[in-house]
């Protein structure tokens, strides 16, 4: 696969996950925005969010769209981009499998955790 086929690929995954956030919070994906996909080849989280969004989403988002993974990779990178008080996040994809995320047990079973705690309120 050329180069530009696989940053295509990556780009679509990432426009993907900062459309899905943005559907969450109700915001837009926009350029400067509060939420964005980051141009390919520029580093931190390949999800840039600000102002709000990250008040809301306090995730430093790591996307793999390729066939072969180096989860422990993504991990170390997702954790190298996160900042104080945000926790890293890493959504996995490959050819004809829907996308998966990744995250810190502990902290998925506290969301978990106030998920049930909230339904049972209501």
């Amino acid at each position: 696969m050329k180069t530009s086929s696989k940053k295509q690929k990556g780009r679509r995954l990432q426009q993907w996950v900062a459309a899905r956030i943005a559907t969450i919070l109700g915001m837009k994906v926009e350029k400067d925005g509060d939420i964005e996909s980051r141009p390919m080849g520029q580093s931190g989280p390949d999800v840039i969010l600000r102002g709000r969004a990250i008040e809301l989403f306090p995730f430093s988002v790591e996307t793999k769209n390729a066939e072969r993974w180096d989860i422990l990779s993504a991990i170390k990178q997702a954790k190298s981009n996160a900042k104080p008080g945000v926790s890293w996040l890493v959504i996995l994809k490959k050819n004809n499998m829907a996308p998966i995320a990744i995250l810190d047990a502990e902290l998925f079973f506290e969301i978990y955790g106030k998920t049930i705690s909230s339904n049972e309120m209501h």
